[in-house]
């Protein structure tokens, strides 16, 4: 087939990489320049696993392009995705502005039948929007449009696109839930499903599915923090909860809170949706406090530590990404509590494998960004663990024992086990289970 694909961020360039991989003919459009010369010239702009190796290929061999012309990039299209950008307003609904654009350039561009696919996450009733922006210059037999929501996880988004779970479609129109099949029938050779509804509930599953994801974490978090009240391990909990097949092991992780693209903007959109319809969904807004609460959780363990007045001590930090094999750091909980150590007066050393350039537009000079985990630790009052990258799995405990001026530990994702760190005379504080505390503070 031949595809089109507007807009070049996670979504976008995953999209577009992969359909190219399976053959068909894609060419990508982005209003950014710079950004298009760069991946003109071989060079992905993102961080994801994975997406290189396919990037490479598929520009090489010739099915996957790059352009700012829309016009040029849409002319011989049989399907055009919409991969564009829905930021939040101020009043947490999602900004169309970008999207609908793009629909009124098309209005004036198509001049032979094409599906037009929302691929972003949109509101309930953007399709709507969508097919009244092309219709306001077009012929209503010149066009479809149909929701496609991803659900891509960033730092496995390669994976998750080319074995999906599932795909959902929403479409009135046989005639472009036909090419749909078509398009997508090589992803679920395995038998996973391609479920055809109607537009409004393909728009309303993206942000349902994601919401309760979201309030799964929020759930988790609540219980990591009554555990350290009654002196529950976390860890047992979700275990035993786990196991029940009616819960399901997955997303039951305490933490620093989530963050990211997804999950913060849409359980926001999908609370403003129900807002709008006169709606008190109460378990959302929950949700939300929950989550914010939970990213200033590991700033208050360490002012109970070491005192409410920071200044002149040195937190050495590892993660800054809101998750592993990612460089986004977009609501990223590292965010949060670097910003509260830094009110707090404390200096700042931190690492990442892939989110320090970001996060240096982010600060600046305010923190000192380091080449190495181990160099985050010369000379600092402890080490405060916010994102669960594999490499700080397995430490050398030894090191930072010599590194650090005590051997102190906050752990924000439950990466070590609690026995061992007791065994190797650490202080340890983590989320949901009992703090280890040292010799001498047991002593006192």
């Amino acid at each position: 087939m031949q595809i089109a694909v507007v807009g070049t961020g996670y979504v976008g360039l995953v999209t577009g990489t992969c359909f190219a991989e399976t053959g068909n003919n894609v060419i990508c459009v982005d209003i950014d320049e710079n950004k298009v010369k760069q991946m003109q010239n071989g060079k992905v702009p993102i961080y994801e696993p994975g997406l290189e190796v396919l990037f490479e290929r598929n520009t090489r061999q010739g099915r996957l392009h790059f352009t700012t012309d829309l016009a040029a990039a849409i002319k011989d299209a049989q399907i055009i995705f919409l991969a564009l950008p829905t930021p939040p307003g101020e009043d947490g609904s999602a900004d169309l502005s970008y999207i609908l654009g793009v629909a009124n350039k098309l209005s004036f561009l198509i001049e032979d039948y094409k599906v037009v696919i929302d691929k972003s996450t949109v509101p309930v009733g953007t399709s709507e929007k969508v097919h009244a922006a092309l219709a306001s210059h077009l012929s209503e037999d010149l066009f479809d449009v149909v929701s496609n929501p991803e659900f891509l996880r960033e730092g496995v988004a390669v994976d998750d696109f080319m074995k999906p779970d599932r795909v959902v479609i929403g479409t009135n129109s046989n005639k472009a839930q036909a090419l749909m099949r078509q398009l997508y029938e090589p992803f679920v050779r395995q038998g996973n499903p391609i479920i055809f509804m109607d537009e409004r509930s393909a728009e309303m599953t993206k942000y349902a599915a994601n919401s309760y994801l979201a309030a799964r974490i929020s759930f988790m978090n609540e219980i990591a923090n009554l555990c350290e009240k009654v002196g529950a391990n976390v860890d047992m909990v979700r275990k035993g909860m786990g196991s029940d097949n009616r819960i399901g092991k997955r997303f039951l992780f305490p933490g620093v809170g989530y963050g990211g693209s997804c999950f913060p903007k849409d359980v926001q959109a999908l609370a403003k949706t129900a807002e709008e319809h006169e709606y008190d969904f109460k378990i959302l807004k929950s949700v939300m406090n929950v989550n914010q609460i939970q990213k200033t959780v590991m700033v208050a363990k360490i002012k109970a530590y070491l005192g409410d007045d920071l200044t002149g001590k040195t937190i050495g930090i590892w993660g800054l990404a809101f998750k592993p094999n990612t460089d986004d750091i977009r609501e990223a909980p590292a965010l949060y509590i670097i910003e509260g150590l830094l009110a707090a007066g404390a200096t700042v050393k931190a690492y990442d494998p892939e989110a320090m350039e970001n996060v240096g537009k982010e600060f600046g000079d305010k923190i000192q960004l380091v080449d190495d985990q181990y160099e985050a630790l010369i000379g600092a009052d402890m080490l405060a663990i916010i994102t669960e990258w594999s490499a700080f799995r397995e430490p050398d405990f030894e090191a930072i024992r010599k590194l650090l001026k005590e051997p102190v530990i906050f752990d924000g994702r439950n990466l070590y086990d609690l026995e061992r760190m007791n065994d190797l005379g650490f202080a340890y504080h983590s989320i949901g289970r009992n703090p280890i505390q040292l010799e001498a503070e047991v002593t006192v």
